[in-house]
């Protein structure tokens, strides 16, 4: 996309999204800021991040029931978008039937990454389509991915991190069997376990068994809430007693702005995503920003990390989710500055790991913060 994009559309790096009435205008060397600046995605579906390239070669490899024209409409992101879990259930029935095709989309994914300035990433995947409807092993899916993450270190210098995740459409019993699996087959490049999927389809309250079988084994863990309008007490099961380490969305959380308060004051990451397209399809497209609740997450104090979610599937690069919190959310560089340092915070990497980002980081931050021109903090 060009420079010069329509107003009525967000940064160069990311699809259709409605202007802002905060929306900033950034020379091309102020926009290389949001690529340079070093960074880590801590919510991204491994699912969400297939090429479109690599989504027709494996239809054309394992002769997928989808025509040309469907994948095509799976990638296209109009003026209402909607949601991906459509794709998501295709790849898992149709498209990823062996190892190797684990192998490659995590490492596509993760060379995408690296090109954005993502340093080091923990990301999503539900093993429990691929054994239930592919008849794949986890032992099998699982060795694919981690290996396309050992080769991605090696070959573009980010480290990763798996996060099983359960697929809370699936009966409770499915999300433990799950979980077994993870115990069973472990690695150090197997962090935790989340849950995602369609939060209406399943309270996290159901899945309370496999997150305590996972904490046991010394799993962290996180979990989706409060994503589809769904009520604030779904994010507050998922901390006070599931126990999450932190949260994916909790947008409804503003709704209970006491409990907020208590979660800033206890330093609990949420890891929000600017694109979220159920924001995007039910708020009026003239106020979207002004009343994302993500502004009134940040008024409340909660600490907060921008991240892609489902990049290919929603156009957007991790530069252009960070962008776009800049541009069209009213967050200045140095709210950027303190939402890089928590995403280190939150990242389940090594304590010896983070310390070095620490150290290390802030300053890179602070000269290509210079060096571009957007600002200084």
């Amino acid at each position: 996309m060009a420079d010069q994009t329509p107003a009525s559309f967000g940064p160069a790096s990311i699809g259709y999204v409605p202007s802002s009435p905060l929306a900033r205008t950034l020379t091309d060397s102020q926009r290389s800021f949001f690529e340079r600046i070093p960074k880590v995605e801590l919510h991204c579906h491994l699912l969400g991040a297939v090429r479109r390239d690599t989504f027709l070669d494996l239809a054309e490899k394992h002769a997928a029931p989808l025509s040309r024209e469907d994948v095509e409409g799976f990638y296209h992101r109009g003026s209402k978008p909607i949601g991906v879990l459509r794709v998501l259930r295709a790849l898992e029935a149709h498209l990823l039937l062996a190892p190797e095709d684990f192998h490659r989309i995590a490492y596509e994914y993760l060379e995408d990454a690296a090109a954005g300035g993502i340093r080091h990433t923990e990301f999503f995947w539900n093993p429990t389509a691929t054994i239930r409807d592919a008849g794949l092993p986890y032992e099998a899916a699982v060795s694919g991915i981690l290996s396309g993450m050992r080769e991605a270190l090696a070959d573009f210098d980010i480290s990763s991190l798996l996060i099983p995740s359960i697929d809370r459409e699936a009966p409770a019993a499915d999300a433990l069997a799950m979980v077994e699996q993870v115990v069973a087959h472990p690695d150090p490049l197997v962090a935790g376990i989340g849950i995602d999927y369609r939060e209406p389809d399943g309270p996290p309250e159901m899945f309370a068994a496999a997150y305590a079988l996972a904490k046991r084994h010394g799993l962290r863990a996180t979990a989706h809430a409060g994503e589809f309008g769904m009520p604030w007490t779904n994010v507050a099961t998922v901390v006070d007693d599931i126990g999450v380490d932190r949260v994916d969305h909790g947008y409804t959380i503003v709704d209970n702005p006491d409990l907020a308060r208590s979660y800033a004051q206890r330093g609990l990451l949420f890891t929000i995503v600017p694109t979220n397209s159920y924001y995007l399809r039910t708020l009026d497209p003239d106020r979207w920003a002004l009343d994302h609740p993500i502004r009134r997450m940040a008024q409340l104090g909660l600490k907060m990390h921008p991240n892609t979610d489902d990049p290919t599937l929603h156009h957007v690069s991790p530069a252009g989710a960070w962008e776009l919190m800049y541009t069209h959310l009213g967050f200045d560089v140095a709210d950027l500055r303190a939402m890089m340092l928590n995403g280190i915070d939150g990242s389940w990497a090594s304590d010896a790991q983070r310390a070095e980002w620490r150290a290390e980081w802030p300053a890179e931050f602070d000269a290509i913060a210079v060096q571009t021109g957007i600002g200084t903090i």
